[in-house]
């Protein structure tokens, strides 16, 4: 990775990455979403690579695409075929995933290398908003199913020493995620209950605690105010424990807007 006199550092990220492909195809719901994405870019330094760590990839160990130009993966169903044509030709970055399986590997958490496997819409959709001329290798990590919250901040733990290079780490999930509860007609919502889940997040990621308390409550995110209103599956709350574990410190608020009708946050760490 390049540096220029080790001023260069990685720059986590965690956001709320929207709902299928409907960013891409001009949904009013996602309109704060998509010109936040849009912007972000100007607000970091252009990375040598982008890691993601996707809601929407599980196995039963820590997996790493490998393949040097992954093809798309159209994991979602029901939308119009525009969505299945959609584009993002970025090259892979395989030297990149099997030092991180060493770093891993290194750290006692098992990991592996997926060589088929494409980009899933965690990654692309986003991308596709930040940096449409696909020209920054990118590759993404598997959550580890089962979704324990100490193992994922242990897996974030465990790639800290990439903090140290030119990087973009994305945590793309949702920080509320009751499909259910979504406005589908993009009318923001007032709801006190999300409202009291997301002050528990900011609270949690932002405040004074030590990371060692910062931690321990999001090992603990289910006693949050109404934790499984907001997620009841947890898979795209649980990159946030990813970048939380791997920048060992306080983040900051860069997104605190409605997407689909309800408020989701965005954190970033550098």
């Amino acid at each position: 990775m390049s540096s220029t006199n080790n001023i260069e550092k990685a720059q986590v990220v965690y956001f709320s990455h929207g709902g299928g492909p409907l960013p891409i195809l001009g949904d009013p719901g996602h309109k704060a979403m998509v010109e936040f994405m849009q912007r972000l870019p100007s607000q970091l330094r252009k990375p040598d690579a982008i890691l993601v760590i996707s809601a929407h990839w599980e196995e039963e160990v820590a997996t790493l695409l490998g393949a040097n130009r992954p093809p798309l993966f159209y994991d979602y169903y029901g939308f119009p075929d525009e969505a299945y044509r959609l584009t993002y030709a970025a090259p892979g970055k395989p030297q990149l995933a099997s030092r991180i399986v060493e770093l891993l590997n290194g750290s006692h958490v098992a990991s592996r290398i997926d060589a088929k496997r494409g980009f899933d819409h965690g990654l692309f959709i986003p991308l596709k908003l930040m940096y449409p001329q696909a020209d920054i290798p990118s590759l993404q990590i598997s959550l580890v199913r089962g979704l324990d919250a100490s193992i994922h901040i242990t897996l974030g733990k465990a790639l800290r020493s990439l903090m140290n290079e030119n990087l973009l780490v994305i945590g793309s999930g949702f920080s509320f995620h009751n499909m259910g509860a979504f406005s589908w007609g993009g009318t923001d919502q007032p709801d006190p209950r999300n409202d009291a889940f997301q002050e528990w997040l900011i609270e949690t990621c932002i405040g004074s605690s030590s990371q060692k308390d910062r931690e321990k409550r999001l090992v603990d995110w289910e006693r949050a105010p109404f934790a499984r209103y907001c997620h009841p599956r947890e898979e795209h709350l649980i990159p946030l424990h990813v970048c939380a574990g791997m920048s060992g410190t306080e983040a900051k608020v860069i997104f605190d807007d409605h997407i689909l009708g309800k408020r989701a946050l965005a954190f970033l760490w550098q």
